[in-house]
């Protein structure tokens, strides 16, 4: 009888869980709503592009692909006239790891101007990057870069803060070359939603207002 109330314990629980999950997966894809774009023709013109951080190489030293496709993503935008300045935002947590910085370089040999690209180095989540964008770097529209699953996230917490975004889509990676990374977003809008809503969770960093350069 024991072992039988425990499976049935266990059962509702994975109940619960799935159930948590797949709203969650409702909550942020709902956020949408039309902002998310794939070609540069149809993106409005805007003033800065929010460009989210991601490791430059993966283990081994190979190239990173969701990297890549970031940047000229990014400066393709820049060069149709659909943006003036680049606020890239990404992690530094440690000596020898910055995202920000990997991505200011690849954006200028991509044609992007260094005058035209502001660093965030605390963008330590897409939480912290769209909660700082508004709050330190004064921003209340923004064009946000990544590829389509990271954007609607991204859209999700713009929403929950007010700010005024779209978003531009870089080219995905397939699924068979990168599955870790699409398994991981389904935890990480459930942990989204819940930073929202339940644990009302705060960027790490905040700080005094800062100016995006060539905006």
């Amino acid at each position: 009888m024991k072992l039988r109330r425990w499976l049935k314990v266990v059962v509702v629980l994975v109940a619960l869980v799935a159930a948590l999950v797949i709203a969650c997966q409702f909550i942020v894809t709902r956020a949408i709503g039309g902002k998310l774009y794939d070609t540069v023709a149809a993106v409005p013109d805007q003033r800065v592009a929010l460009l989210l951080g991601c490791v430059k190489t993966l283990r081994g030293g190979l190239a990173n692909p969701f990297f890549a496709n970031r940047i000229r993503a990014t400066a393709k935008l820049y060069k149709e006239g659909k943006l003036k300045a680049v606020l890239v935002s990404g992690d530094n947590h440690n000596e020898g790891y910055d995202e920000p910085t990997d991505m200011k370089e690849a954006l200028i040999a991509a044609g992007v101007p260094e005058a035209k690209i502001t660093c965030d180095y605390a963008g330590f989540r897409t939480l912290d990057s769209i909660a700082r964008a508004k709050k330190v770097f004064g921003q209340k529209q923004v064009i946000i870069v990544s590829q389509r699953f990271h954007n609607e996230r991204a859209l999700y917490l713009a929403k929950c803060y007010g700010l005024d975004a779209i978003a531009f889509n870089a080219t995905g990676v397939a699924l068979e070359y990168a599955p870790s990374t699409y398994f991981r977003e389904i935890f990480a809008r459930v942990k989204a939603v819940l930073d929202m809503h339940v644990l009302h969770t705060q960027p790490k960093f905040l700080g005094v207002p800062v100016k995006v350069e060539g905006a």
